[in-house]
């Protein structure tokens, strides 16, 4: 078995679970946050929308500058609507499980870099640029999600097991 083949069933689930929380982001609390150094609540969402997107790039390209212009927008998606966040989730988990799904162990040894304009991020393989920078900077994001949406009273559906709202 590749890792690619490895990583997807994993890929498939923490897909499932995020579209389940962005399917429920009140439009109307797009601009609430917990505190004033806090992400928006829209914002966090689109940005989660957003880092699918990022596995696709780190199998497609062997390099990504966060702050050449063509990216600005990559990096700062605004949220506008529910059903077009959700969109967006879809489309890019779609590519990007496409692309997984095509990787070969050679593909995944591959080293990938992450820059700010001059400045090296990092630069790891990218079977460890798919598991850190993509699934668990994901479901970091995603947690804090979870934490906004309880705040707001939005019932949460089950994430790794049942929640407060799920229990029969």
């Amino acid at each position: 078995m590749t890792l690619a083949a490895a990583m997807l069933p994993e890929f498939d689930h923490e897909m499932a679970t995020t579209r389940a929380l962005l399917e429920i982001v009140p439009a109307a609390e797009a601009d609430w946050k917990p505190h004033p150094k806090s992400t928006p609540l829209g914002d966090l969402a689109a940005h989660i929308a957003t880092v699918p997107l990022w596995g696709r790039m780190t199998l497609e390209l062997t390099e990504l500058d966060l702050g050449a212009p063509a990216n600005a927008e990559m990096a700062r998606t605004p949220f506008t609507t529910t059903p077009a966040l959700v969109e967006r989730f879809d489309r890019n988990v779609r590519d990007t499980r496409a692309a997984l799904a095509a990787a070969s162990d050679a593909d995944m040894a591959v080293r990938w870099t992450l820059r700010n304009g001059a400045r090296t991020v990092f630069t790891m393989p990218r079977a460890t640029t798919l598991r850190s920078f993509v699934l668990n900077h994901l479901i970091h994001h995603r947690g804090q999600l979870s934490v906004y949406l309880r705040l707001r009273d939005v019932a949460l559906p089950s994430v790794y097991g049942p929640t407060a709202d799920t229990r029969g």
